[in-house]
């Protein structure tokens, strides 16, 4: 089976969180990293980069760029997820330990992605 269901469902996730990023960029914004500039734009194009990854993986031709594109973005999300570690106003009110629990899904994440190669 080229597409199963389990590559849709990924692909619905990062088009609806990259949604997420026009409907809510307050929410988004509050937990960018303040070393990064001008953070309005990158939450947009970080919105923009989830939902074109996520239709990309239904389309076999772009659904290996799809892949490597999703694991290079997870990779830099990193940064926001470390940095809400480091303290309370950057973890935007989020427990301590769910901000930990984080840091190994985007790994799962990655893999998941991968297991599309």
């Amino acid at each position: 089976m080229n597409n199963p269901w389990h590559l849709h469902l990924m692909a619905a996730i990062y088009v609806f969180a990259g949604i997420m990023h026009f409907i809510k960029p307050k929410m988004y914004m509050r937990i960018m990293p303040r070393y990064l500039p001008n953070h309005k734009l990158l939450v947009l194009l970080s919105g923009i980069a989830e939902i074109a990854l996520g239709i990309a993986l239904c389309i076999p031709v772009l659904k290996t760029s799809a892949v490597y594109g999703i694991i290079a973005m997870l990779i830099v999300f990193l940064l926001v997820h470390f940095y809400m570690l480091s303290g309370e106003k950057a973890s935007a009110g989020i427990p301590k330990w769910i901000l930990i629990l984080r840091i190994p899904l985007q790994f799962v994440l990655m893999y998941w992605a991968w297991s599309y190669l």
